[in-house]
């Protein structure tokens, strides 16, 4: 038996789908593909997978992983040409690989926000405004015993760094964000915070994962 990884890409209408779907889609398609798969043990066996830090509903990567155990003879190319055979379009294998790095070495994610305003210009220097800020409080969802409340928390700290502009009638945010265990946040309450702050409407929006990045700021595979 041995551990590879995959690093695959999910794009297009499949952002849509959920971590839990996008993890049944996997295991159907090892099965399709016919690779060689582990299986947990007990009254209900799966195949064994693990994802390093999925996404939430709504945001593309580029750089999604899961780890899974594989007890044939079957080589990396093999699995990755099978398996993109099985997928649909918008969900790719980019690569499979033996040697990786534990997903708790994960520290910092880069994105980048593409923004459709009526007013491009003047949403950008309320955003820019909002960045350049010391505090930037955003509304999380917490709990006050049995009720749910949203909580005032300041996310300045965890946006390592960024910079922004106005390309092809887009404003375009490249963003890096804490992403390890301790320190995390979410592209997409990031996202609805700024437009919270500025109080605009946008007219359309993408929001992609690029790379996934450690406390050097070298790429996690």
């Amino acid at each position: 038996m041995r551990e590879v990884r995959l690093r695959f890409s999910k794009q297009g209408r499949l952002k849509y789908i959920s971590h839990l779907d996008i993890n049944r889609a996997l295991s159907r398609a090892f099965k399709r593909a016919a690779v060689p798969m582990w299986y947990t043990e007990g009254y209900n066996p799966h195949p064994y997978m693990r994802f390093s830090l999925p996404l939430s509903l709504g945001v593309e990567s580029l750089c999604e992983y899961v780890d899974v155990r594989i007890i044939g003879a079957i080589s990396d190319d093999e699995i990755k040409t099978g398996m993109n055979t099985v997928l649909p379009a918008d969900l790719r294998i980019l690569d499979v690989y033996g040697d990786f790095r534990d997903s708790s070495e994960i520290m910092f994610s880069d994105y980048v926000f593409k923004i459709q305003f009526a007013d491009n210009e003047q949403a950008l220097n309320k955003i820019k405004s909002v960045l350049e800020s010391d505090r930037i409080f955003a509304l999380k969802k917490g709990k006050q015993g049995k009720r749910k409340v949203f909580k005032e928390v300041d996310i300045k700290p965890l946006i390592d760094r960024y910079n922004i502009s106005v390309r092809d009638d887009l404003i375009i945010l490249n963003a890096r964000l804490f992403a390890g265990n301790e320190k995390n946040l979410n592209p997409s309450l990031l996202f609805d915070t700024l437009i919270r702050c500025i109080d605009t409407d946008f007219e359309w929006k993408s929001i992609s994962r690029i790379s996934l990045l450690d406390k050097d700021y070298k790429e996690f595979r």
